[in-house]
């Protein structure tokens, strides 16, 4: 008999097995068809969410971050299609699926889309409609993939937001989204994602519209919840504080590809890759004087259309080896440990692209 679902919150996931994946993605191509040629979004990216933790993926904007977690959830649209690639989802039974090769419209992955992988997207208001009622946003969403009547959608619905931390949430259910702040409509929006109690969250900027006060509340939300549920967590951002208050592991994405990628303390206090160490570099810190320059990382992002041969990175990189770096696809991965990789020809070495 399958579990009842008209409660919540949901019990803990029972624990799995050091580092048993829940989602792995392998060499993934998202690519978009425009006039001037293919643009290649998401270039060969793979890594993998183990259960019940919190992965950071992060990068400069136009990376491929949010078009690798789109490509998950089959939301990619045409002109933009998967051309290559896995991305293997593991359910609780030992089931398995390859997401990339199901139909976006398709029943299956419908039913994986919400049900069991939720998302919540960066532009909170833009995401709620303004047409319908909180209440009525929240239970569309309970009553899409579970059988319950609309009286018992409606009573998840107002113990779903209680549980985001909205107050009079019962009275809520009869409001718009351009009544509620920002951090407010982000609670929704949460509190939607969870109401069928998915195995994955992808949060994909969250915080980024919010202010300073109501980020930090947001993420200690998100914490709290994923200790709650077991749920595991892929968190798109380009903000290293954050990744640091919340991340089990860290995804470094570039240009479409994964350059390094790891457990957080390794990847904060031992960075292998000279953009990593680049990105980590150019984060503010206390005692910076008022005079004192930051550091930047030279250059900008290329447009995907204009990937350069080779490591994408070696065109800003200081310690790029000419006739390696920037020939054919670049270095391979390197495996550090059983968690731990990296795509640079400098990997292992002491003092490693410093």
């Amino acid at each position: 008999m399958p579990p009842d679902l008209t409660t919540a919150p949901a019990a803990p996931r029972p624990a799995a097995p050091d580092h048993a994946p829940l989602l792995e993605i392998e060499g993934l191509k998202t690519h978009v068809d425009t006039p001037e040629g293919i643009v290649r979004a998401v270039d060969g990216a793979g890594f993998s969410v183990p259960r019940g933790k919190i992965v950071c993926l992060v990068g400069e904007s136009g990376c491929g971050k949010s078009m690798t977690a789109r490509s998950v959830l089959g939301l990619v649209e045409p002109p933009s299609r998967i051309v290559e690639g896995a991305i293997r989802w593991h359910r609780d039974g030992g089931e398995s699926v390859d997401l990339a090769a199901l139909d976006p419209r398709g029943e299956a992955m419908r039913a994986v889309r919400g049900r069991e992988i939720a998302m919540v997207f960066q532009e909170p208001m833009a995401a709620l409609s303004a047409l319908h009622t909180i209440g009525d946003q929240v239970i569309e969403a309970i009553r899409l993939h579970l059988p319950l009547s609309r009286e018992e959608a409606e009573e998840r619905a107002v113990r779903l937001l209680t549980r985001v931390g909205i107050p009079r949430a019962a009275e809520r259910l009869r409001s718009y989204s351009f009544q509620l702040s920002g951090g407010m409509c982000q609670r929704v929006m949460i509190a939607i994602a969870l109401a069928c109690d998915p195995a994955l969250l992808i949060a994909d900027e969250p915080t980024t519209a919010l202010d300073v006060t109501t980020q930090a509340r947001i993420l200690d939300l998100l914490g709290d919840l994923q200790a709650d549920t077991g749920m595991s967590v892929l968190f798109i951002t380009h903000d290293l504080g954050v990744v640091a208050e919340i991340a089990d592991e860290v995804v470094v994405m570039y240009l479409g590809t994964v350059v390094e990628h790891g457990p957080v303390d390794d990847i904060f206090h031992h960075p292998q890759h000279p953009y990593t160490r680049a990105l980590l570099g150019s984060v503010p810190r206390l005692g910076t004087g008022p005079r004192q320059r930051l550091d930047t990382i030279r250059g900008t992002v290329p447009h995907p259309s204009e990937r350069p041969e080779g490591c994408p990175f070696h065109p800003r990189c200081d310690v790029a080896v000419a006739g390696v770096c920037d020939r054919g696809e670049g270095p391979v991965e390197v495996a550090l440990g059983a968690s731990r990789g990296v795509r640079c020809v400098h990997a292992g070495a002491e003092g490693s692209a410093s």
